[in-house]
């Protein structure tokens, strides 16, 4: 088995990966991988955890890839990353190259406010690679004491590099992907940036209003459906701690449901107005009757 690693990094140590970018790609026609990041809030000088998540992979799998999440250094600082269960296949053990260079890898450069993520195995078969979804990692970070009250970003990019060792020619691409005997097959990517949020209480308004599940200031049907995604696929979409308490508008205290949901469909019909919230199931049920 011949590993097919490539020098991808100039932040720290160099960072050696197998990468779709060395190569001309084959594009994988209607095939789409998602990346995300999640939210958190935290007060100025806290610790925050988020997770880097990928959906949608194609049933082929994903043998390798890399990106960046790109943040504001002068707000929070990265002091972590930790491998999430979907990197955590059987090639970490099975992999011959991997006692050389690990199969999940990572790159924190709190000064430029950037980290570089790589998975690669150079295992050509595709049970040994990431399929499905979930945790791709978790960055925990720390929110700077002087932070006041920001929003920070985390946007996913591609990594600062060159495309081939000592070309010149700057990487501008999200690679993921994997090899098909002598092409490179690469996936189109959509992204789904995250954010720290930093502020007193923690949270964007530290106001509760009930319905107003992604505190956009009033009660609309883009509430019930963000309710549904959070259910539906967490992953991708995620509530921050405000917008659950102001989500959780049926049997209120029993955790978000699609209950939730439907109530404030209510709201959108005229049925009810979100002065009527926190309501009971019994109440729900008397809506529909």
């Amino acid at each position: 088995m011949k590993a097919k690693k490539i020098v991808i990094g100039a932040v720290s140590a160099a960072m050696l990966s197998l990468s779709v970018c060395s190569l001309a790609p084959v594009f994988a026609a209607g095939e789409t991988v998602q990346i995300s990041v999640g939210k958190a809030e935290v007060k100025a000088g806290e610790t925050f955890s988020v997770d880097v998540s990928l959906a949608n992979i194609p049933s082929s799998g994903i043998q390798c890839c890399d990106f960046t999440v790109k943040y504001d250094s002068s707000l929070i600082s990265i002091d972590s990353v930790k491998a999430g269960a979907l990197a955590n296949t059987a090639a970490i053990k099975d992999d011959p190259s991997a006692s050389m260079l690990p199969i999940f890898d990572s790159s924190i450069d709190n000064e430029n406010g950037n980290v570089n993520l790589v998975w690669t195995t150079s295992i050509e078969d595709s049970s040994y690679w990431m399929n499905g979804e979930g945790v791709f990692c978790t960055i925990t970070g720390k929110a700077s004491k002087d932070a006041g009250s920001a929003t920070v970003p985390l946007e996913i990019v591609p990594t600062s590099r060159d495309t081939l060792t000592g070309s010149n020619v700057q990487n501008d691409v999200i690679s993921v992907g994997y090899f098909n005997k002598k092409d490179v097959v690469r996936y189109a990517v959509e992204t789904s940036d995250g954010a720290v949020v930093i502020g007193e209480g923690g949270s964007v308004s530290g106001k509760t209003y009930m319905g107003d599940a992604d505190e956009s200031g009033k009660v609309e049907l883009a509430d019930a459906i963000l309710i549904m995604q959070s259910i539906a696929n967490p992953d991708k979409y995620q509530l921050t701690e405000q917008g659950k308490i102001n989500a959780d508008v049926v049997d209120n205290g029993k955790g978000i449901t699609n209950s939730d949901a439907l109530a404030i469909q209510y709201v959108q019909a005229r049925t009810i107005t979100p002065d009527d919230f926190p309501m009971t199931s019994a109440q729900l049920d008397a809506l529909d009757t």
